[in-house]
């Protein structure tokens, strides 16, 4: 079994992980400061968790028109791009007394940009670290997300206290310029991973490819739809709890940080499978305490244990990655990823509307109630990938991949079980 030793002793792997640090660390205290901003001028929750959670449905539209770059451009490149993009669009919400749209406008361009991003960065992962070494190296990311919302939120939270927003907004520019010194010139100039015309007619050709086959759809639906349904809940952070929303994101954040942490280092590949069956329960049960008025420490604690569940993620996306061809890893994980950015984003607006006509609590029990009720209707179709018989073989992946390859080859890859 690989060790965070060994994957921290690459060096291209640290410059990965600590751009994408960097870059989580200023979306955090962005994201947060923002939510703040809007709540404060219009006291809507509506428009609080859009802002906070809206821009994930700017994901659709990557996903739907430039996701091919993520194997089709140079990834180093498209990484460099994308931060200076970021550090760009945050020095403007620092510089600029916008109003609420004009805020919303400027973080869903990013967003678009973002979408590709995290294709281009999971797919150069999977050159970067060995293949048995993939999900450890996703689980150190992750590890990251969690570390820099932790750090993020609970830094921009006392900040908040003290300092003006537009100050915290300026240490949000400084984190992603740094990301993108690292970026460029931390990471190794690598080609694109097959050769193509980047654009939506491509992008279009991959995403049929991926989405026909039969096994990767229910893959897809479960890495978006549970963890999407327990967002609105996180929407709802600062509508329910106003300035100590931080406390309930931080504690989010260490959760989702300790299951990647067990799931990704300590455990095999058969035990992420069989312990993934059940973390998608754990994911949405303890959300359902928002039903009770319960103390703010204590909810702190439902959600640091709930947001474990998020872990049950590694095992689904190393079974995506296992029966996608090699040449369209980067387009299949930034399909998943702006999926499941998409149904954050959507969830968290009609999360965000129903507490305005009702209230916060309510609102994020009924998200928790989906959550778990989705997860126990796909429990069948994910028990049959995951079986012996169900998740296919060797020689159907080559299938795929060489008709992948080739866009005038219409016979599809025959499927089994």
């Amino acid at each position: 079994m690989s060790t965070y030793r060994e994957i921290f002793a690459n060096s291209e792997f640290r410059n990965l992980w600590i751009g994408s640090a960097l870059s989580n660390a200023s979306a955090t205290m962005t994201s947060l400061t923002l939510a703040l901003m809007v709540d404060a001028a219009t006291g809507s929750a509506l428009l609080a968790a859009a802002i906070m959670f809206g821009p994930s449905l700017a994901q659709v539209l990557g996903l739907s028109t430039l996701m091919s770059a993520a194997d089709t451009a140079r990834p180093r490149l498209i990484l460099t791009l994308l931060s200076v993009l970021a550090t760009v669009e945050v020095a403007a919400q620092a510089a600029f007394d916008l109003p609420p749209g004009a805020r919303l406008l400027l973080a869903l361009a990013l967003a678009y940009g973002l979408s590709i991003g995290s294709g281009a960065r999971w797919g150069l992962l999977s050159e970067v670290v060995d293949e048995r070494q993939f999900v450890l190296g996703r689980s150190a990311i992750n590890l990251s997300v969690g570390a820099m919302q932790i750090a993020g939120f609970g830094i921009a939270g006392v900040l908040l206290q003290t300092l003006s927003p537009s100050t915290v907004l300026w240490l949000a520019v400084g984190f992603s310029a740094v990301a993108v010194l690292v970026n460029r010139f931390g990471l190794r100039d690598r080609p694109p991973r097959r050769v193509a015309r980047t654009g939506l007619a491509e992008t279009w050709r991959g995403n049929r490819t991926l989405l026909a086959q039969r096994r990767t759809r229910p893959l897809l639906l479960a890495l978006a739809l549970p963890n999407g349904l327990i967002v609105g809940c996180e929407a709802l952070f600062v509508p329910y709890a106003g300035s100590r929303a931080g406390w309930l994101l931080a504690a989010g954040a260490a959760g989702m940080m300790t299951g990647d942490l067990v799931v990704g280092r300590f455990l095999t590949r058969n035990g992420r499978r069989v312990a993934a069956q059940f973390l998608r329960f754990v994911l949405a049960v303890p959300f359902l305490g928002f039903a009770f008025d319960l103390p703010i420490a204590a909810l702190c604690v439902l959600v640091a244990i709930g947001s474990i569940g998020y872990s049950a993620s590694l095992a689904q996306q190393e079974l995506l990655v296992d029966l996608t061809p090699p040449e369209l890893r980067g387009q299949v994980l930034g399909l998943e990823s702006a999926l499941r950015m998409t149904t954050f984003g959507v969830v968290a607006i009609l999360a965000g509307a129903l507490a305005d006509l009702t209230s916060a609590a309510p609102a994020m029990t009924l998200c928790a109630a989906a959550s778990l009720l989705v997860s126990i209707i796909l429990t069948g179709p994910l028990r049959r990938i995951g079986s012996p018989h169900g998740s296919g073989g060797a020689s159907e992946r080559l299938e795929a991949v060489r008709t992948a390859g080739d866009p005038d080859r219409r016979r599809p890859a025959p499927e089994r079980g």
